[in-house]
């Protein structure tokens, strides 16, 4: 199948707003499509590759860019070796290799593939192919009903995946079942404004503490333990304390659902960075560990001896799993349907320096890889008046327009902006509109991609915390960044300053 294939029928789906005309344009990319290009045709309509992320960025594209191929030639087959080839470059003079194995491939693109190929390499790729769609897509395609479908996709983690399994002879899918040593995507929450609102959802809920650590899924049978990321990579090795954790369980076989934290002497948290030191690092585990030693904290239980859970109520699972662990590896709860007992309950969690807490319905199962009905966040947000100091255009439905903003804070030392990061989120069509047109107005220089502004507008944008990052000359970066609106009141020497911001970040 040629790439220009797919890149059409990802046009027209970004081009539709109909939900129905993207489930059909995927469902007949998908039976087009080889057997053995089924799963990549799949993971590019959802915007990613079967390799997941394999290390090329903006400079890298710059470099291996040239002029396009006057007519489409690439096959899916090739642009999945090459990107086979990219993950596995390692070591001395890797930035050069990879640059010539994307320059031999884009030289074989034409405009639009390359333009294609760009953005989904590098994870920007939004073309109104949500997961729900591509479930359709591959149920209508296959033949296979959505709910058999959506089971194996929670079971199997991968969409992909599934619609390989789906479209090949015979189209077996009774092995995506919850198994031991094979992880499933965990469970997600939506957002309540508050513990009342949460409440008026449930009736009776459970609340528990929110920690900003690193989640983790452990899978133990007998004196076998592993260790898997929220993405679902192996960490074992990383994490010796979780492991023997893990076995000390009255259990012979199971799967928890957990966060794991890097504490303070006092008991406190630190930050998530901090904690995530200690993963992907296979090297010198006893000093890491005896300078940064982990606590797992479990709250849920997916399976126990030989019985999966996922299908059981929480009140069901929390009561299994509570009979198993150990009082100080057990979330912190409450069980309550009074809302000035779960503000309190709140309270504690934000004075012991968590991020606030989660509301889960007593009778909800575990929906694996889905933002559940069944569990709502509740996280004490904080914003900050932010300068832009550019934009990137969209794609897909944004296309045409300035998407994607780059936040700035006032700098008195220097006289300008730090960037903390980009956002993209909480922009209406208005909106997007609006600042397409005043951002061109204050245009100061601009790239392929990239748009860069005098800083005079300014934005109040909603975050989740602020964590250390090496990525920007600041050293921080905004987590969960939204925009809120356009503070037309405020000009840019009224932005917040980097001084207000380092005070809200955590020290570490």
């Amino acid at each position: 199948m040629l790439l220009a294939a797919v890149v059409d029928i990802s046009q027209r789906v970004a081009a539709t707003s109909k939900r129905s005309e993207k489930i059909e344009l995927i469902s007949s990319a998908l039976k087009l499509a080889a057997p053995e290009e089924v799963g990549i045709v799949a993971a590019y309509l959802s915007g990613a590759t079967p390799q997941g992320r394999i290390g090329v960025g903006y400079a890298t594209l710059r470099n291996a860019s040239g002029p396009p191929a006057a007519e489409a030639s690439i096959e899916i087959a090739e642009i999945d070796r090459t990107l086979d080839s990219l993950a596995k470059v390692r070591g001395s003079g890797s930035e050069q290799r990879k640059t010539e194995l994307l320059h031999s491939l884009f030289a074989k693109a034409t405009t639009a593939e390359q333009e294609f190929l760009a953005r989904l390499l590098i994870g920007e790729l939004r073309q109104g192919a949500l997961e729900g769609i591509m479930l359709e897509a591959i149920a209508k395609a296959s033949g296979i009903g959505l709910q058999r479908i959506r089971r194996a996709v929670m079971m199997a983690g991968d969409a992909a995946e599934v619609a390989k399994a789906a479209l090949a002879p015979g189209g077996w899918l009774d092995s995506y079942e919850i198994q031991l040593f094979r992880p499933v995507k965990p469970m997600l929450a939506q957002t309540s404004e508050d513990a009342e609102a949460a409440l008026g959802e449930f009736g009776e809920a459970a609340f528990e503490y929110k920690f900003d650590g690193a989640r983790v899924q452990v899978h133990r049978s007998g004196g076998d333990v592993r260790i898997f990321s929220r993405a679902l990579n192996d960490v074992t090795a990383a994490a010796p304390e979780i492991v023997e954790a893990a076995l000390r369980l009255p259990a012979r076989d199971l799967i928890l659902d957990g966060e794991v934290l890097s504490l303070t002497p006092e008991g406190r948290p630190q930050p998530f960075q901090v904690t995530m030191r200690r993963f992907g690092r296979k090297l010198d585990v006893d000093r890491t560990r005896a300078d940064l030693p982990l606590t797992p904290v479990w709250f849920d239980l997916l399976y126990l001896d030989g019985a999966p859970l996922v299908d059981e109520a929480q009140a069901r699972r929390f009561a299994a799993l509570k009979e198993l662990s150990r009082p100080e590896h057990l979330i912190p709860n409450l069980v309550t349907a009074k809302a000035e007992e779960a503000e309190d309950f709140l309270r504690q969690s934000l004075d012991r320096g968590h991020e606030g807490v989660m509301a889960k319905a007593r009778d909800s199962l575990y929906a694996a890889g889905a933002r559940g009905q069944g569990w709502r966040k509740i996280k004490k947000a904080h914003t900050l008046d932010l300068a832009v100091l550019a934009a990137e255009w969209g794609h897909g439905r944004r296309r045409g327009w300035l998407s994607n903003l780059h936040l700035g804070a006032r700098n008195p030392a220097t006289g300008g902006f730090a960037m903390l990061g980009k956002t993209f989120k909480g922009m209406t069509d208005e909106m997007l509109a609006w600042q397409t047109a005043e951002l061109l107005k204050i245009e100061a220089a601009r790239d392929p991609y990239t748009v860069y502004v005098e800083p005079k507008l300014v934005v109040e944008i909603a975050f989740g915390d602020i964590q250390i990052s090496p990525r920007y000359p600041s050293g921080m970066a905004l987590r969960f960044a939204r925009v809120k609106r356009y503070r037309l009141d405020k000009s840019a020497a009224e932005a917040d300053t980097i001084e207000t911001v380092r005070k809200l970040a955590p020290v570490g």
